[in-house]
């Protein structure tokens, strides 16, 4: 068990490039576009065809999907839209869409509803909504296509995207997206404007210290009852919205007696049975928790989070509530015990901060109607008068919204992340920073570098925060290093600049110094090693909006030094570092294969002339995208791989944790290599790298060539922030074979090696020539 297979990643993030293609192509494929949307109520049109005003892209009908109209139980009326899927056997996305004109929905919030029902099974199929405002020069505003909240009901229900429109918007497009195989029906579409784009959205203002306080008490008393209180109404609570909402009601609080107030208040709904009170001032137990023991028509419920669970359905992890009798009926009986869990009479103790402290139950007993005292699910707005208004979009341009996903990431780190034991990060005032920093961040963009500087301090090579507007992006037709210690330019595109050599070292980006312009994208950088967060800075320095301009100050190898101004016009994958073909003898018996691009396939076809090698080097400077089938011909007995060890949380604040461990084997197969063997390894090589190449490590099974690795292995866990952020870290705890560290340590060379200046100016790998050297001797 390690970070997702390459060959499912790619599938998926193949999918969603499809996604994105045939969405942005919308004005140009529609061959008159309408000033609005048409036959929406699907009445229009013949059984059986595609309805009128709709289309099917071609790439989709050249997939085997089909979309027509039916009266096959329609959600309204007597038509639906029904697409099929079952025959789509060329993979791709099943997308029926109209185009229309942008003009009359400028500089508003609009908003794209319909009712879908899915007939799908099986990870990866799904239908979904998706809704793209194209603007003025090809400039993509905002995109949408339900890629985090897939639908798989199948029943109807009704889905909404809303989005605000350019002012220098020119189309909007809308449809249904199938993915995968079965069907979807679409019904009783809308589109409807909502009010001014920005509707609800509160301006920057700094916090004062009070207000600081306050949002500490209420982040840390969030985190508690989303996933330790087990109470009904919490369990089905939308934490996005009490998370913005929350910001609003509490942190106007005038003192410490006025926050209690306002804490319990707010939180009644959903945990009536927390008590909020100034610290040292203890309130009584409710009675719901120490009249009931012993009663046996009642059972006890509490959380149990294996990792934690942040609504990926294909993720391994989960949270669920559970009962003693769950625990006894699970595989968790070796890890958990009934006297393990929590019990009602003994509610979690928690300081809060801003002079407040919270006794909140983390079991509480349950009947057949639900968890007890049994309360009404709280309504919308109903909690405070200040709630955002229908039709708000929580955006990054929206204060409450900063805030709140600030709370809801820091508390998920706070409960569950499985190495502040070994990145010494001070988490609380993390906190205050990243609070402070987002209350006052003008926009959507300021506040992803807040989200990035406060991911940054997990150390979680892993750690990465995207946020949803989709902007093409590129890269100057170069490519650089950081080479004994300058910025050195390693490679340059065919059409690049005649002056631009390799070896010419950069001396200034934008106006700063190279090494401090480096440093300022390098506190941005999630990384438990310095090497992953070089790498990454250093892609994220070069990487920019399509056509934005970088300024240079190059120092050529002889001469003076020269500015230099380039676009970024070239997609980073269309640049990569010079290599041997992937798979290729370099000398008589000596054989070359870059893991980085072959699969599985490649190597196969190769074996038996690699069983006659005397030399055999495998590059894995990236991420492999094969199996481990090569070590299966370097040993002759089953090897295993590291440890995985899956967090088992009952408590708050990382408090008795347990762990589910597991780890899985690699079979020798023939034949076994005779030949010597090196791998080639630097701080790009990231978790499936690491497992691999700690197979190779533990067991010494071979030479490794060149530089640590980035120090980061196990399974990603991505979470949704409101504002259309996503927030990718390890929720595992991964040590190598003998139970000793990976994270922040990675593996080690047994043959240091690095680039020079010289050698780069020479066209000479370095790593190559120390990799052959040691599979020669």
């Amino acid at each position: 068990m390690n970070s997702a297979h390459p060959v499912a990643r790619c599938t998926r993030l193949l999918l969603f490039v499809l996604c994105v293609l045939f969405a942005g192509g919308g004005s140009n494929l529609a061959a008159a576009a309408p000033p609005g949307p048409v036959n929406l109520d699907f009445k229009e049109g013949e059984i059986g065809q595609v309805p009128t005003g709709w289309f099917m892209p071609a790439p989709s009908q050249q997939a085997g999907f089909v979309a027509k109209l039916t009266e096959d139980q329609p959600k309204s009326g007597k038509r639906c839209l029904h697409m099929d899927g079952a025959e789509a056997t060329k993979g791709g996305a099943g997308i029926l869409m109209q185009s229309f004109e942008a003009v009359a929905f400028r500089g508003k919030r609009v908003r794209f509803r319909a009712a879908v029902r899915a007939d799908v099974a099986g990870p990866g199929n799904t239908a979904q909504l998706w809704m793209r405002v194209d603007r003025k020069d090809n400039q993509q505003g905002f995109f949408d296509n339900m890629m985090d909240r897939p639908i798989t009901a199948k029943e109807w229900r009704r889905y909404d995207i809303v989005g605000d429109v350019a002012d220098d918007a020119e189309s909007i497009s809308i449809g249904l997206l199938f993915l995968g195989k079965g069907q979807a029906w679409l019904d009783a579409a809308s589109f409807q404007v909502l009010g001014p784009a920005g509707l609800g959205d509160e301006p920057a203002r700094s916090l004062q210290v009070r207000e600081l306080d306050n949002l500490v008490a209420f982040t840390r008393l969030l985190g508690y009852v989303r996933y330790f209180h087990p109470s009904d109404q919490s369990a089905n609570a939308d934490w996005d919205r009490v998370a913005i909402e929350g910001v609003v009601a509490c942190q106007g609080a005038k003192d410490s007696a006025d926050l209690a107030r306002r804490l319990e208040k707010y939180f009644k709904p959903l945990a009536p049975t927390v008590r909020v009170f100034v610290t040292g001032k203890k309130p009584e137990l409710p009675e719901e928790l120490h009249t009931r023991a012993g009663v046996a028509s009642l059972k006890t419920l509490v959380w149990l989070h294996l990792g934690v669970g942040t609504g990926s359905p294909q993720s391994i992890y989960s949270s669920r509530r559970i009962s003693k009798a769950d625990v006894v009926a699970t595989s968790f009986g070796t890890k958990v015990k009934p006297e393990d869990l929590p019990v009602p009479e003994k509610p979690y103790l928690a300081e809060l901060g801003g002079g407040v402290s919270a006794l909140v139950p983390l079991a509480l007993f349950a009947d057949a109607q639900g968890t007890l005292p049994h309360v009404a699910a709280p309504g919308t707005n109903s909690r405070d008068p200040a709630a955002k208004p229908e039709g708000f979009l929580p955006s990054g341009n929206d204060r409450a919204t900063r805030l709140a996903a600030v709370a809801l990431a820091w508390n998920t780190f706070q409960h569950f992340y499985p190495y502040f034991d070994v990145v010494q990060t001070d988490w609380p005032a993390a906190l205050r920073r990243a609070l402070t920093s987002a209350a006052a961040d003008r926009n959507e963009a300021d506040f992803l570098l807040t989200l990035r500087r406060l991911v940054a301090e997990l150390h979680d090579g892993h750690g990465h925060v995207a946020m949803r507007t989709v902007e093409s992006t590129a890269i100057p037709p170069f490519l650089w290093d950081w080479v004994e210690n300058q910025l050195v330019v390693t490679q340059v595109a065919v059409d690049g600049p005649d002056s631009l050599k390799p070896g010419d070292v950069i001396l200034k980006v934008n106006g700063l110094a190279a090494g401090e312009a480096l440093a300022q994208v390098e506190k941005t950088i999630s990384g438990a090693t310095p090497q992953w967060r070089r790498y990454r800075g250093l892609h994220e320095l070069a990487t920019g909006p399509r056509d934005s301009t970088l300024t240079l100050e190059v120092q050529p190898a002889t001469g003076k030094s020269y500015k230099l101004e380039l676009k970024r016009t070239v997609n980073p994958s269309e640049l990569t570092e010079t290599r041997p073909e992937k798979v290729t003898e370099l000398k008589p018996g000596i054989w070359y294969l870059d893991l980085d691009r072959i699969v599985d396939a490649d190597f196969t076809a190769v074996v038996d002339k690699l069983a006659k090698a005397s030399g055999i080097i495998f590059d894995m400077r990236a991420y492999p995208h094969g199996s481990t089938v090569a070590i299966s011909h370097l040993i002759d007995k089953p090897v295993e791989s590291g440890q995985w060890h899956i967090p088992i949380t009952l408590y708050p604040d990382r408090t008795k944790v347990s762990y589910s461990f597991s780890n899985w084997s690699v079979a020798p197969q023939a034949p076994r290599f005779k030949a010597k063997v090196a791998f080639i390894t630097d701080g790009r090589a990231i978790s499936y790298a690491e497992t691999y190449l700690g197979i190779i490590e533990h067991y010494k099974l071979a030479a490794i060539v060149g530089g640590p690795t980035a120090g980061t292995n196990g399974n990603i866990n991505p979470m949704r922030l409101p504002g259309g952020y996503t927030v990718a870290w390890t929720g595992m705890r991964v040590l190598k074979q003998d139970g000793s560290r990976h994270h922040g340590v990675g593996i080690q060379p047994t043959i240091p090696a690095k680039r020079t200046i010289q050698g780069v100016r020479d066209w000479r790998d370095e790593l190559l020539v120390k990799a052959l050297e040691a599979v020669r001797n």
